[in-house]
């Protein structure tokens, strides 16, 4: 097994292994042919064929999943589409610039804008005038036949939930990377620790000061595991409960099976971020990996009962 295979892949080779079950792994791990007799079932990046193909195209698009879930009334962060100029005037819209230029006047404290389809966190950029959302647009288009805007919001915490029938089979948190000042270090200096962390959100002037001894400075906005974020596994209770009802909602919204499923917390209250059809817990499994395993495990036991 090869030292940097990815998490999913490891964990289909051993519960194939366990089952007897042969394996064909291609392309890097991202294409894997899996034959029990007869029997043959794919793995595809991070999605193990359990969603149907309209649950699987809703969920990944940004975009659509906003919109079913204002349908069902299931609370979300809105995420309004606009499609890439170069398909053409009849299908982008003659007027998508003044349509942008309109939602960040509607929103003074700031847009996010990001592809419409895409995980991860890449190119997902804050902005605050037509300047920078005009040379964001410009990013994600060369890159992307359609993005959404959705306003920005002070996310007091973000949960994701990863459900397989219903069944909440992992709720964790996302703890944003942070530093604690010595009263010697600057923040600059305090963050070199952690190079995944990007610092392009903070100012020269909050980075070059010295953090006094004691005091936590969060490093980005962002919750992203692939930029330092730390998951922290949810204890069952209240908050576990409340977090797991609203994927649920979610998930039935959109008629998915196996899902990970990020809800942010605003003003106190929790709303669905967006959704994911491939269930990608590598960085998770890295600290739980028993917990991972498990997980994949019961969603395999579906695909092959």
């Amino acid at each position: 097994m090869p030292s940097n295979e990815r998490i999913f892949v490891q964990a289909i080779r051993s519960y194939c292994a366990r089952h007897g079950i042969a394996i064909d792994v291609r392309a890097d791990g991202w294409l894997i042919a899996m034959d029990r007799g007869k029997t043959r079932r794919f793995a595809f990046g991070y999605d193990i064929g359990l969603n149907s193909a309209i649950a699987h195209r809703l969920a990944n698009d940004k975009s659509a999943t906003s919109e079913v879930l204002a349908l069902t009334g299931v609370p979300a962060i809105a995420h309004h589409l606009f499609l890439n100029p170069k398909l053409g005037e009849q299908i982008a819209g003659p007027r998508w610039w003044e349509a942008m230029l309109r939602l960040l006047l509607q929103n003074p404290q700031g847009l996010v804008v990001k592809p419409n389809e895409g995980t991860a966190g890449r190119s997902v950029i804050k902005v605050t005038g037509s300047a920078e959302l005009e040379q964001a647009v410009s990013e994600i288009f060369a890159m992307s036949l359609g993005l959404v805007i959705a306003p920005y919001v002070e996310i007091e915490d973000e949960v994701r939930v990863i459900l397989l029938d219903e069944t909440p089979m992992a709720v964790y948190g996302k703890e944003r990377p942070s530093v604690t000042g010595d009263g010697v270090q600057t923040l600059r200096e305090l963050a070199a620790a952690m190079p995944k962390v990007k610092l392009d959100d903070l100012d020269t002037r909050a980075l070059d000061a010295v953090v006094p001894k004691g005091e936590r400075r969060v490093l980005t906005w962002r919750h992203n595991l692939d930029a330092g974020a730390k998951p922290v596994l949810v204890a069952d209770g209240e908050l576990r409960t409340a977090c797991a009802k609203l994927a649920i909602d979610a998930a039935r919204a959109v008629g998915i099976t196996f899902a990970s499923i990020d809800l942010v917390r605003v003003d106190g209250a929790w709303q669905v971020l967006e959704i994911n059809s491939g269930v990608m817990m590598e960085a998770l499994g890295k600290l739980y990996p028993d917990l991972v395993q498990a997980t994949y495990d019961a969603a395999l036991d579906r695909v092959f009962g």
